[in-house]
């Protein structure tokens, strides 16, 4: 499968390698934000939950809480920027892991999550809202990859969308065209395929993701950041090698 993902890094990529970049990426999406509920309950990929819960906390008057998500927010928007900043950095200087930099940091950040997490336990008051930071930078960083190498195609982090867009092919397909004469409706089964994919994959991190926590705590996003080092690892060493 690592074989196929490898053109990620490529200018000249092919949808397929595409898809299975976003499928590994959904796992790792699904895992994290489901291990980080069990961490710090609260789901670190849903921005509109978050956003929604800073005007309900500031018309309440829990301030401290609507600036908390407040900085949830920030953290996801700067972590999208980061995977801008990184990426065309590696474009202007010619590198095959341009795309794969981001991914490099995200395995990094999950390094530090997954050893020192337990710290969180310690000082409950300190590193809890840093980990939601933490997190949330992690999910801007990961969905902003995959969306600037699909061209906004393909999404990690982002269901509700890929449950909207899966919802209206199936009303395509299952709608019944009653007059030869009209434009038939037709279902684009590439999409059905894709969106149901990566639907599939963010549960099935998901279920791994909370099942590794509940039985081994904060170490189990090791294997998740050994995950994306094995696919920026082959780019990054020809480059180092360069």
């Amino acid at each position: 499968m690592f074989a196929g993902i490898r053109g990620f890094t490529s200018l000249h990529r092919t949808p397929q390698a595409d898809l299975k970049l976003g499928t590994v990426l959904a796992f790792v999406a699904g895992a994290a934000n489901a291990g980080g509920f069990l961490a710090v309950g609260q789901y670190t990929s849903h921005m509109t939950g978050i956003l929604s819960s800073v005007a309900d906390n500031a018309v309440l008057g829990h301030f401290a809480l609507a600036l908390g998500g407040l900085g949830a927010v920030l953290a996801f928007l700067l972590g999208a920027m980061t995977t801008a900043w990184m990426v065309n950095w590696g474009l202007r200087h010619q590198l095959r892991s341009a795309y794969g930099l981001p991914l490099l940091l995200e395995a990094a950040l999950l390094l530090v999550f997954g050893l020192f997490g337990a710290a969180i336990g310690l000082m409950t008051a300190v590193f809890l809202p840093l980990t939601v930071v933490l997190l949330c930078f992690i999910m801007g960083l990961q969905n902003a990859v995959i969306t600037k190498i699909s061209r906004a195609v393909i999404r990690t982090t982002h269901i509700t969308g890929l449950l909207t867009d899966l919802g209206i092919e199936l009303g395509k397909l299952l709608y019944v065209n009653r007059h030869p004469d009209q434009k038939p409706v037709r279902a684009n089964r590439d999409r059905l395929r894709v969106h149901g994919q990566l639907i599939v994959s963010f549960f099935v991190g998901g279920l791994a993701g909370a099942l590794g926590f509940k039985y081994a705590g904060y170490i189990s996003t090791v294997p998740l950041a050994a995950l994306l080092l094995l696919l920026v690892m082959r780019p990054a060493l020809e480059d180092l090698k360069r």
